[in-house]
């Protein structure tokens, strides 16, 4: 007789259904509390440029372009106006101190010196006529004294023995008194004629020394306009190369225009151009160095124009020693301009990355080098080589310093 078996709970089918169900829920919550949710980009390592970050010296520079121009330029500018008659001398030459290179003419200039010619040679004359006037004078007193004098003692003579036969009632009153009249007469006219002729010859040396003060003066006129006339014969200064000569014969040139330059060949300086963000931190003594020709050269800013044209302004920089031999005027070079003191710090090299970022993340390997993951991170001072980095990574991290341009927002790049 068959007996009825009792069902088992453990079948094949329902532990077939539990194990899928546990499979599922273990799958659920890993994908809920454990997976990686995090946005992923596949990308392809050998075209990403990877940067290990290093701890060493960082050198706050940056890197400008110099141009060389000669250590002192003489600007050539018309002292006076004039048309040129005559040039001698090309732009491109070299010149020696008091070569001829231009002649002016300027006939306003010659009238203006005949003029004060004319006038300081009226002036002698007017001099010497107040001085042969003054010496005739002397002459006309010396002789009106001498007649008065000569009156003067016989008028005396005559009022004495009156007065001795006026005392002794030998001649009447009238005879006396008139007697004591010429006397005197003559004793107040020769007191006039003194101070007379004092007076004129105080008057004459008076007008001598205005003569004298007005010819000297315009004597120095004449001298100054014979060094104007001079001047329309335009001299080298200084020896050296003339650079520049921007007239023609035939050209009317104004008083004060430049006309040309003459760089001094014994040395060197070289003219840079920086950004004004760097203008409160460049001052006169600032070093900087270049290379030329496989050496390694020193400068130094000795003088800084302070306008700003277009974002930049100027410098002019000083070798240390000797500029180099084979340097020509306008030649460029990048010069390394120093801002500050070396100091140890953890250093970011430079890269494409900053653009995208800003600098406040970037994407660090894994150890394994697997993946790359974003982090954020703070950058200080930079220079054209490195980023002084402040806080996020550590010596020997590598980080992706490409472009993240084609990365989007993901978090992290699986190669």
């Amino acid at each position: 007789m068959d007996k009825i078996k009792p069902k088992k709970f453990w079948n094949s089918k329902r532990i077939s259904i539990i194990g899928g169900v546990t499979l599922l829920a273990a799958f659920l919550i890993y994908q809920f509390f454990f997976a990686d949710k995090r946005s992923k980009l596949n990308v392809e390592q050998d075209k990403l440029t990877i940067s290990t970050v290093s701890k060493g010296k960082y050198d706050e520079f940056i890197v400008v372009t110099g141009v060389v121009q000669p250590l002192k330029t003489i600007q050539l500018d018309a002292i006076v106006g004039g048309y040129v008659t005559e040039k001698l001398v090309e732009g491109g030459n070299m010149v020696k101190q008091g070569d001829i290179l231009l002649r002016l003419e300027n006939q306003n200039l010659k009238l203006n010196f005949l003029q004060s010619e004319t006038e300081a040679s009226r002036l002698v004359n007017d001099l010497q006529n107040t001085r042969q006037n003054l010496k005739v004078a002397r002459f006309t007193l010396q002789k009106t004294l001498s007649e008065l004098d000569f009156q003067l003692d016989q008028a005396k003579d005559a009022f004495e023995r009156n007065t001795k036969l006026y005392r002794d009632k030998v001649i009447p009153d009238a005879d006396y008194l008139k007697s004591k009249r010429d006397y005197d007469k003559l004793v107040r006219q020769r007191e006039i004629e003194v101070e007379s002729q004092k007076y004129q010859e105080e008057n004459a040396r008076m007008q001598i020394a205005q003569l004298e003060g007005t010819l000297a003066n315009t004597q120095k006129n004449v001298s100054l306009w014979r060094q104007t006339l001079d001047n329309l014969v335009v001299k080298a200064p200084v020896s050296g190369l003339l650079s520049s000569m921007n007239v023609e014969v035939g050209s009317n040139i104004n008083q004060g225009q430049n006309i040309g330059q003459i760089d001094d060949l014994n040395g060197f300086k070289m003219r840079v151009s920086v950004d004004e963000h760097y203008i409160s931190r460049i001052f006169v003594g600032l070093q900087g160095n270049m290379e030329f020709s496989g050496k390694d050269y020193g400068l130094k800013i000795i003088k800084i124009y302070p306008e700003v044209q277009s974002g930049r302004f100027e410098v002019d920089m000083q070798f240390d020693k000797s500029a180099p031999e084979l340097i020509k005027r306008g030649q460029s070079a990048p010069i390394r301009l120093q801002l500050g003191q070396p100091s140890q710090a953890t250093l970011l090299p430079v890269g494409g990355f900053f653009s995208e970022t800003g600098g406040n993340w970037v994407y660090v390997l894994s150890d394994d080098g697997s993946r790359a993951v974003k982090r954020n991170i703070t950058l200080g001072r930079k220079n054209p080589e490195y980023f002084e980095v402040l806080d996020g990574l550590k010596p020997g991290e590598k980080v992706i310093t490409s472009s993240y341009e084609n990365f989007g927002d993901n978090e992290v790049l699986e190669f």
